[in-house]
């Protein structure tokens, strides 16, 4: 099977497992730490070009599971997040993985940042290194084997 077709594979298993939960996923912390999570993807290679942003305003709008939230907070509070980054990104990247941590005390939800993170980056097709890599962060933050989702 080709890589592309094995990410998109996993985005969609992991859209799926996070449908599953949807009703699971309602706290704030889940909120805040998943729109820390596509901040950090989006901006993983130290840029954020505009179809990244659109990318994820696309998420935001039609993912079932973030529409348990409203599209307008979700979005603030991602562009929050990207504004940290942006403004200085070492730094900026503590206070957002700091953002993630708050996932950490419920295990289903921490697993659905990282989902959320799998499926952010698979969204282009091509679920780079340095995605990749913020997505095994976040796995450490929250205290989940980056092997677990094939990171």
């Amino acid at each position: 099977m080709a890589l592309w077709d094995r990410i998109k594979e996993s985005a969609s298993t992991m859209q799926t497992q996070l449908v599953a939960k949807k009703n699971d996923l309602k706290s704030g912390a889940f909120r805040d730490a998943s729109m820390a999570m596509c901040a950090l993807v989006a901006a993983a290679d130290g840029t954020i070009d505009p179809s990244e942003r659109r990318r994820v305003a696309q998420l935001i709008m039609s993912n079932e599971v973030l529409q348990n939230f409203p599209a307008d907070d979700l979005q603030r509070r991602f562009e929050a997040n990207l504004d940290k980054l942006t403004a200085d990104f070492d730094f900026g990247k503590v206070s957002v993985l700091q953002e993630v941590a708050k996932a950490k005390k419920k295990e289903a939800e921490a697993r659905a940042v990282i989902q959320i993170g799998i499926v952010i980056g698979g969204a282009d097709g091509d679920f780079d290194a340095t995605e990749r890599a913020v997505v095994r962060e976040a796995c450490q933050m929250l205290g989940l084997p980056p092997q677990e989702f094939d990171l």
